[in-house]
């Protein structure tokens, strides 16, 4: 629906009774039945009219089809209805779960990146790289670390919650 005033969807209901009953090609008291019985359940106007909608109609037609060319039973056709919204709905959930599945492989990939980078600036670290470039903004002279001194003097580690180098860009 792209949210015009006049736009309704296929659940949207729109159709009374005796439009319903023309579009399906059954008669009023047959929707009525089938209401009752729980086949297909139309909205209701605020005057408890039944109105119907297009995804109402195309059921009603299935209904048709399965009673009068298959000779399914009415408890029959229940049944089946009952199923295929129940598959309806677990596409549904499989599709929400294949959606986050994605993003959670894009995080991993993206969290392996990250680690991957890590472990190599360790690596250079132990080789006597500086893990993170010092500039020298005191005046003093930087002082040279030496592996010893490293071994007996370890390094706090900054905190990586407001380093713009450790920020996730998009």
């Amino acid at each position: 629906m792209t949210g015009g005033p006049f736009e309704v969807s296929d659940d949207t209901p729109v159709y009374v009774i005796s439009v319903a009953a023309e579009l399906s090609g059954m008669h009023p008291q047959t929707l009525r039945s089938y209401d009752r019985l729980g086949l297909v359940s139309p909205g209701r106007s605020s005057g408890r009219g039944r109105r119907y909608s297009l995804r109402d109609i195309l059921v009603l037609r299935q209904v048709q089809r399965l009673s009068q060319e298959d000779g399914v039973n009415l408890s029959g056709i229940k049944l089946i209805l009952e199923l295929e919204a129940e598959l309806a709905r677990s596409r549904q959930v499989m599709a929400e779960m294949n959606a986050q599945l994605a993003q959670l492989r894009a995080e991993l990939e993206s969290t392996r990146a990250v680690a991957a980078r890590l472990a190599g600036l360790v690596r250079n670290r132990a080789a006597g790289a500086e893990l993170v470039p010092v500039r020298n903004l005191g005046g003093a002279a930087p002082r040279a670390a030496s592996a010893e001194a490293i071994a007996d003097d370890p390094p706090a580690i900054p905190s990586t919650a407001n380093n713009p180098a450790f920020t996730e860009s998009s």
